[in-house]
């Protein structure tokens, strides 16, 4: 049987390890490398992921100056070149380098500021320093937004897509941050119309968590931004559909009129139903109808299980089926099959009558119930 991929030890490993420990070595020839390694490893098994950054952080101590301005000398030494300025997307850097962040916050947060805000701008364009510049915006909030005023006029994309990505709302991972919801908007504003896909995934990204608290302001965001032309009329389109997924799901009406679908769509729902309606937690079923459009129309077609959960009550959760540009008179064949899987890690099913929904640019048009024992 092969092994259970593990990604703490894909990233964090005695080669990988070696790797950081080389670059300090090639700037510092009395760098103890070896000592490094082995301190490094030598508690991994029992480390998960995070606390493995933290460990090497923590055992960089005993390797750089303990004068902070003479180690960010001793980092900015032993740096390699800047990522691939020609890439647009995807390049997030080597991970081995996080544990650099992790450093600067520890011993720079403090008495530093300025200093540390240079190291993580270079050590940015290596690997993304979206954790550890929050820190610095909970600590020193109007004077890390006014370097990011200069950041957002970077050539470099990744010092860029920092200013988006750092001060998200709710970065996965992330510490919370102290911003108000609007704060990072002027920015926001300008990277959108960013000519690189990095940047703007990340705005679109920014976005979506700004809908789960203010629906209406992204919706607002966007269509300012629409109008306003600066950014490539396919990359708006783009950006668009990627900030408002969250609110599509949910079937916000601003945000399905943004993307051209009608609120209410005319169209009939016939034969929707389940190939049998009561099985078991582990089971799955098929269900299937046929929807019929009486115009031209541009369907999100999308069902939603309202799931039992742990007190009795049901919660809803919207799952995607189709996208299409239907003409009149067409009928459209459904078909799914769902499996309510038993033992998974992220959701929970619980037995009881539950209800499956057809739900059409954002409006419930048909639905049955089934029992799941």
């Amino acid at each position: 049987m092969a092994e259970k991929y593990s990604l703490k030890d894909d990233l964090f490993n005695p080669e990988t390890i070696g790797d950081l420990a080389g670059f300090f070595l090639v700037a510092d020839p009395s760098f103890q490398a070896q000592v490094f390694t082995d301190a490094v490893l030598a508690p991994f098994a029992q480390l998960e992921l995070k606390q493995r950054i933290a460990h090497i952080a923590t055992v960089l101590e005993d390797h750089l100056s303990p004068d902070f301005p003479t180690a960010a000398e001793q980092i900015m030494a032993m740096l390699p070149p800047p990522l691939d300025p020609s890439r647009r997307d995807d390049d997030f850097g080597r991970f081995i380098f996080a544990p650099l962040g992790d450093y600067v916050v520890t011993h720079g947060l403090a008495a530093h500021l300025d200093l540390s805000l240079d190291l993580l701008e270079a050590l940015t364009q290596r690997f993304s320093m979206e954790f550890a510049i929050r820190p610095f915006l909970n600590h020193w909030p109007s004077q890390v937004l006014a370097r990011m005023e200069s950041w957002m006029l970077h050539d470099n994309y990744h010092v860029r897509r920092l200013v988006s990505e750092g001060t998200r709302p709710k970065l996965p991972w992330g510490i919370k941050v102290g911003l108000g919801v609007t704060d990072p908007v002027p920015y926001l504003d300008k990277l959108h119309a960013d000519p690189t896909r990095f940047v703007t995934r990340s705005v679109a990204n920014h976005l979506n968590d700004i809908s789960k608290i203010d629906a209406d302001l992204v919706v607002d965001i966007l269509t300012r931004w629409q109008s306003e032309g600066r950014q490539e009329i396919k990359e708006m389109q783009w950006i668009t559909r990627h900030a408002l997924r969250g609110l599509v799901k949910k079937g916000h009406v601003g945000a399905l009129k943004l993307l051209g679908y009608r609120t209410d769509p005319d169209v009939n729902v016939t034969h929707f139903a389940p190939d049998r309606d009561q099985l078991m937690i582990g089971e799955s079923f098929t269900f299937s109808g046929q929807l019929t459009a009486q115009c031209d129309e541009a369907l999100m077609v999308d069902y939603v299980v309202d799931f039992v959960k742990s007190n009795g009550k049901t919660a809803p959760k919207v799952f995607k089926l189709k996208q299409v540009q239907m003409k009149a008179g067409e009928t459209l064949n459904l078909s799914k099959k769902h499996l309510f899987k038993k033992g998974a890690t992220t959701f929970t099913h619980y037995p009881g009558v539950q209800r499956l929904s057809l739900q059409v640019n954002g409006k419930i048009l048909a639905g049955f119930d089934f029992t799941l024992e």
